[in-house]
C-alpha cells in the first residue's frame, strides 16, 4: 500500500436521502439474514444432519459430515464472486442482489423438502450437496454487493453506523436459525427432530425470501452506480481491469478477512458442536448461552460502528486483533473448566472472551472494506477477495479444527487456529490506511488514501 489514492476534486456526490438510506440499509440487511440463517440452522443441528443424509453412526461423525458439507460448498464461493462481483459493476448492484436473494434462500427452501438416506440412499446426500454448492455460489455474490450497496448509499461521514447494520442483519439472521431450532427441539425433542422436524427452520427460508426480494426490488441502485451510468463511465470489463489493477488491494483484503471468517465460523458454526460434543457440556445450555450472547453482540456492534466514525476504524480493528492474540487460550480453557464444573455462567464468560471482540471487526468491516476499491470495481473486488478468503479459511475451519480435535486430543484447537488467523492479519491491519470520513467517490485507482485530502497550506509572506 505504498502508493496512495489519487483523490478526485469537485464537489462531493449528492447524498441519498434518510428514508432511501433506511430501506437501502433494510433491503441489503436481509439478504445477509437469511445467508447467516442458514448457518445458525447447520450449525445448531449438524449431527442430526449427518445422520439425516449421510447415515452417520455417531453424534461426532454426523457432525464431521456435516461440516464437510459446508466446507465442500465453499470451494464454489469464489466462482460465483467472479461471475456475480462484475456484473454488479457493470450491470448495478441492486439487480444481482435481487437475484442472489432468490438463490440462497430458495436452495435452502428445497433443502426443507429433501428424502432422508433412510428413502433414497446417498442421492440424498448428492442432492445436500447440490443446494448447498447453489447455495454457497450466490452468497459469492451477496455479502461484497450488499456491503457495497450499502456503503455507496451511506453519507460519508456515518458509513461505519449504517454498515454495522449489515453485520446486525448477520447476527439476526443467525439468530432466528439456531432460535428455531433450538424451540423445536424444546417443543417436539430430539427424536421428533431426527424424524421429520429438522425440516421446519429450512422451510422458513421461503417466506424469509419473499420479503427480503420484495425489499430489494423496491430499492433504486445506489446513487454512485447511477452517477457512473450518468457519465457513461461503467467499466464493461471490470474482471479484467480488477485484476490488472487492485490485486494487491485483493491480497490486503484477504488477509485481514482471515481473522474474521475463522472467528465467524468458530462462534456460528462450531462453538455449539465443541460445547456439547468435545468438552460434554450436555442440555440446553450451551445453545442458550451462545444466543444470549448474540443478542450481547447486537446490543453492541451498532454502537461500535457509530464509535467508528468518530475515532476510525484502523484503531477498532487493532484492538480487534490484540483481544484474538491475547484472550483465544484463556476463554477456551475456562470453557473447558466450565463443563467440568457445570458451572453455566463461566461457561457464559468464556464465550464472551470470544465473542466481544468478533463484535469489534464485523462492526466495521462493511464501513472499511469497500473503501478499498474504486466505484467502477467494487462489487467484484470486495466480493473476489472476500470469497476467496472465505472459501480457504472460513468454510473450513469447523472441519478443520474439528478433526485437529479428534485426532490429537487437544481441546485447545480453536484457540491456536483463531491466534494464528489474528497474526496474519495484523500485517494488512497495520498497513490499512484511515478511510473514515473519505468520500469513496474519490477513490479512482488501485489503492486507498492513507490520509484524508488536506487543504493546502498558505505559503508563508516574504519580504
Amino acid at each position: 500500500m505504498a502508493e496512495e489514492a489519487v483523490l478526485a476534486e469537485g464537489d462531493a456526490p449528492k447524498e441519498a436521502q434518510p428514508e432511501q438510506i433506511r430501506k437501502a440499509v433494510a433491503g441489503a440487511a436481509m439478504g445477509n439474514c437469511i445467508e447467516w440463517y442458514d448457518f445458525g440452522v447447520f450449525g445448531f443441528m449438524p449431527a442430526i444432519l449427518g445422520q439425516v443424509f449421510f447415515n452417520a453412526a455417531s453424534t461426532s461423525e454426523g457432525a464431521l459430515a456435516t461440516f464437510a458439507v459446508l466446507a465442500i460448498t465453499f470451494v464454489v464461493r469464489p466462482f460465483g464472486s467472479f461471475v456475480f462481483g462484475p456484473l454488479g459493476d457493470k450491470l448495478g448492484r441492486q439487480k444481482i442482489l435481487a437475484l442472489t436473494i432468490i438463490l440462497m434462500s430458495g436452495s435452502t427452501f428445497i433443502i426443507g423438502l429433501l428424502p432422508s438416506y433412510a428413502t433414497i440412499g446417498p442421492a440424498s446426500a448428492v442432492l445436500l450437496i447440490l443446494l448447498r454448492a447453489i447455495q454457497g455460489f450466490s452468497a459469492g455474490g451477496e455479502y461484497g454487493g450488499a456491503a457495497t450497496f450499502i456503503a455507496e448509499y451511506a453519507p460519508d461521514r456515518k458509513r461505519g453506523f449504517w454498515g454495522s447494520w449489515l453485520e446486525f442483519g448477520t447476527l439476526v439472521g443467525f439468530a432466528m436459525g439456531a432460535g428455531f431450532v433450538t424451540l423445536f427441539t424444546v417443543i417436539f425433542g430430539e427424536e421428533a427432530m431426527h424424524s421429520w422436524g429438522w425440516r421446519l427452520p429450512f422451510l422458513i427460508a421461503g417466506p424469509l425470501g419473499i420479503v427480503g426480494l420484495w425489499l430489494r426490488s423496491r430499492l433504486e441502485d445506489t446513487p454512485l452506480f447511477v452517477e457512473l451510468e450518468q457519465k457513461k463511465k461503467v467499466e464493461q470489463a471490470p474482471l479484467r481491469a480488477l485484476l490488472s489493477k487492485h490485486w494487491t488491494s485483493i491480497l490486503h483484503l484477504i488477509g485481514i478477512v482471515i481473522m474474521l471468517n475463522v472467528a465467524d465460523y468458530i462462534v456460528i458454526t462450531y462453538l455449539e458442536t465443541y460445547l456439547k460434543d468435545v468438552i460434554g457440556f450436555t442440555g440446553h445450555t450451551p445453545l442458550l448461552i451462545i444466543l444470549a450472547t448474540i443478542v450481547l453482540m447486537l446490543v453492541l456492534i451498532v454502537p461500535v460502528g457509530s464509535l467508528s466514525d468518530r475515532i476510525g476504524r484502523k484503531p477498532i480493528l487493532i484492538v480487534c486483533c490484540a483481544c484474538f492474540l491475547a484472550l483465544p487460550i484463556p476463554a477456551f480453557t475456562i470453557m473447558g473448566a466450565a463443563a467440568d464444573d457445570r458451572n453455566g455462567l463461566q461457561l457464559g464468560l468464556g464465550v464472551a472472551m470470544i465473542a466481544i471482540p468478533l463484535v469489534l471487526i464485523l462492526a466495521v468491516l462493511a464501513a472499511t472494506l469497500p473503501a478499498m476499491f474504486p466505484t467502477q470495481e467494487r462489487y467484484s473486488g470486495f466480493s473476489i477477495g472476500y470469497s476467496v478468503s472465505t472459501a480457504l479459511f472460513g468454510g473450513t475451519a469447523s472441519y478443520i479444527i474439528g478433526s485437529l480435535v479428534d485426532s490429537t486430543g487437544n481441546n485447545l484447537w480453536p484457540a491456536y487456529y483463531l491466534m494464528g488467523s489474528a497474526a496474519i492479519a495484523a500485517i494488512p491491519i497495520l498497513l490499512l490506511p484511515e478511510t473514515a470520513g473519505v468520500s469513496l467517490r474519490g477513490i479512482v485507482n488501485s489503492r486507498i488514501a492513507r490520509r484524508r485530502p488536506q487543504a493546502a497550506k498558505p505559503k508563508p509572506a516574504t519580504g
